[in-house]
This record gives C-alpha cells, sequence and structure tokens, in this order.
C-alpha cells in the first residue's frame, strides 16, 4: 500500500473516529430529560449542541481526507517516538485526581493532579524532573490555582465540589 493511501485511510478514519464520538454524545443527549430550565432551555441542549457540531466536523474531516487529504500540514514537530515516562507522569495525575477528588477534596485533589502533570511535562521537554523544593513551589501553584476555582464554583455559583472541611472553604 502506498504512503499516500495509508495516510489516506488515517485521515478518514480521523473524521470517522469524530462521527462516532458523535453518535455517543448523541446517545446520552438523548437519555438526558430535555425538560425545559432556565430560559427555556433544558439540561440536554449542551450535549446535543457538541454532538451536532462534532458530527459537522467528522463529515467535513471525511470530506478533506477523500478529497485530497489535509491540505498544507507541516511537519509534525516533536519526537519521533512517544515519551512514555511523561505520559505516565501525567496520567497518574489525572487518575489520581479522579480517585481522590471525593477522599481528599477538589482542592488538594487537583493540587496533585497539578504537580504530577508539571513534573510530566518537564521531563517531556528534557527538563530536570524537579527536586523538593520544586514539587513545593509546584504544590504551592497547584494550591493558588486550585482554591479560587473552588470558592468561586462553591461559593459563588453554588455548586457542590468535594471539600475537605465542612464549612466549605477548603
Amino acid at each position: 500500500m502506498s504512503e499516500s493511501n495509508a495516510s489516506t485511510r488515517h485521515q478518514t478514519l480521523i473524521g470517522v473516529g469524530a462521527i462516532a464520538v458523535a453518535a455517543f454524545m448523541a446517545w446520552g443527549a438523548a437519555s438526558i430529560s430535555s425538560t425545559a430550565g432556565y430560559s427555556g432551555v433544558g439540561p440536554n441542549f449542551l450535549p446535543w449542541v457538541v454532538a451536532v457540531v462534532l458530527l459537522v466536523c467528522g463529515a467535513w474531516l471525511i470530506w478533506e481526507a477523500r478529497t485530497g487529504g489535509f491540505r498544507v500540514m507541516e511537519t509534525p514537530s516533536g519526537a519521533a517516538r512517544a515519551d512514555w515516562v511523561a505520559f505516565a507522569w501525567l496520567s497518574a495525575g489525572v487518575l489520581a485526581n479522579a480517585a481522590l477528588i471525593t477522599t481528599i477534596g477538589f482542592v488538594l485533589s487537583c493540587s496533585l493532579c497539578f504537580v504530577l502533570a508539571v513534573r510530566g511535562l518537564r521531563l517531556s521537554e528534557g527538563k530536570p524532573a524537579g527536586d523538593v523544593k520544586q514539587t513545593v513551589i509546584d504544590l504551592v501553584t497547584g494550591l493558588l490555582i486550585s482554591l479560587p476555582v473552588f470558592w468561586m464554583f462553591t461559593k459563588l455559583l453554588a455548586i457542590n465540589l468535594p471539600g475537605v472541611t465542612d464549612g466549605g472553604w477548603i
């Protein structure tokens, strides 16, 4: 198989994948109540919008792939192979956040996610992961990002996020 045919096939699969995600979103949106809420818009409105936009994008990607391929593509940047160590650090951050958010609360789990993700990003750039001092700086930075987000959601928007204290301030 020529490189051109393989490229067209791979590009078409990207469009098919987008349509599959759109179908999954539409299936999920169909199961959400359509009872109108604020301003006559129900809770299933946004999932339907996302599903339709993904469907249009997927169809457009397939059309692009079938009529000459993705046009004016630059040579990809980055390494020729994946950096699995950096990927593992990033994945550990996201998975730890998901696993611990109800146990240690939003603020601490997001801060931990930040620390692990930043370590992975540094490694992906070929930089040192960081010593204890850098880890403490990353943790403080994570806290400075997650605390205002937590307060905005819980205090201003009245959306319940898992907290550490019963008072709801952390």
